[in-house]
């Protein structure tokens, strides 16, 4: 099982949350990126079995390029098997 850090906004300490999956998404193209939340919305309804427990929001560019990748930390929700 994978443990990430998060940050805690209580005692600006840290804290670890557990993880059974990460799920990336990632697009370069404009038309990909404006795209990009109906893909993840349409990833996210067809896993209910998945809660996200943390995401990450990334953009990177360079004179020609630039990408949005946006990383879903996930547990298996028992529940829902």
């Amino acid at each position: 099982m994978a443990r990430v850090q998060q940050q805690t906004n209580q005692d600006e300490g840290r804290s670890m949350i557990d993880v059974t999956g990460v799920k990336v998404f990632s697009a370069t193209k404009a038309k990909e990126r404006e795209l990009l939340g109906e893909l993840i919305t349409d990833w996210i309804r067809s896993h209910p079995e998945h809660e996200i427990v943390d995401k990450i929001v990334t953009q990177s560019s360079d004179s020609e390029f630039h990408c949005l990748t946006i990383t879903l930390f996930y547990k298996h929700n028992a529940k829902q098997s």
